[in-house]
């Protein structure tokens, strides 16, 4: 990629506010957009080799939206959680573990998708986000998922894909959740809380793929309370 390529991409984003570079194989977050960070309210570096998210990305305090899907980052700075305008994360296919612990400061967050990195549980920032929407942790090594998911406010929780053998009985206490995906984990019956079919919110619960049959599902006590709320939401969809 040469300079005047990556010049004319700059003006293009100063004129549009939004900066998509992606498939380049870039190996670092090109300095340059540091001139912009009152300009830019979308930037998109998917698809490249990039191993580190400097410091200065907490500069963009404009930024709506961020995607840096399929890069090399193992690690998020600090920094990043300075982004108050920011809605919209997309980190999916990198080799993340965790989160920085001040990540629950995003507070415009509204879509989350972390899909295919290394996370071992559900991070306990997201309980401080009140306006999370979408939240994506599929395909990551998540084993259980902890009490402090019960102050959850997403509407969506996407777990397919892990390692699930435990659910705290609190996430039937979360407020806004109506999908939950648990499809291919690990789960038995006995460990999936009854209280989400009787005493939840959930609208359409997804657990295909686990170490029971589906049909041994509908035998439990509150399935039919579920399969009403189940019908209620289909024909507002319909």
């Amino acid at each position: 990629m040469g300079n005047s390529a990556l010049k004319a991409h700059l003006e293009t984003a100063q004129k549009t506010g939004v900066f998509q570079l992606t498939g380049k194989g870039l190996t670092e977050f090109p300095e340059d957009l540091q001139k912009l960070t009152s300009n830019l309210r979308t930037i998109d570096l998917s698809n490249n080799k990039i191993e580190l998210l400097p410091p200065l990305i907490g500069k963009f305090s404009f930024l709506k939206s961020l995607a840096l899907n399929n890069n090399k980052l193992t690690a998020l700075p600090e920094e990043l959680c300075k982004l108050k305008k920011l809605e919209t994360l997309h980190l999916n296919g990198n080799h993340l573990r965790q989160l920085p612990a001040a990540f629950g400061q995003l507070s415009a967050l509204k879509t989350l998708s972390l899909s295919g990195n290394q996370l071992r549980t559900v991070p306990t920032q997201l309980s401080g986000l009140r306006h999370l929407d979408v939240v994506d942790l599929s395909k990551n090594q998540i084993q259980n998922v902890p009490d402090t998911v019960g102050e959850l406010q997403a509407i969506e929780l996407n777990l397919n894909q892990n390692q699930i053998s435990q659910i705290s009985v609190q996430i039937s206490q979360c407020p806004r959740l109506k999908v939950l995906r648990l499809e291919e984990n690990c789960l038995e019956l006995s460990m999936l809380p009854q209280s989400i079919l009787s005493d939840s919110q959930i609208s359409l619960l997804a657990v295909e793929g686990n170490l029971f049959e589906i049909k041994k599902l509908r035998e439990l006590e509150g399935y039919d309370k579920y399969m009403e709320r189940f019908t209620a939401t289909k024909k507002k969809f319909a």
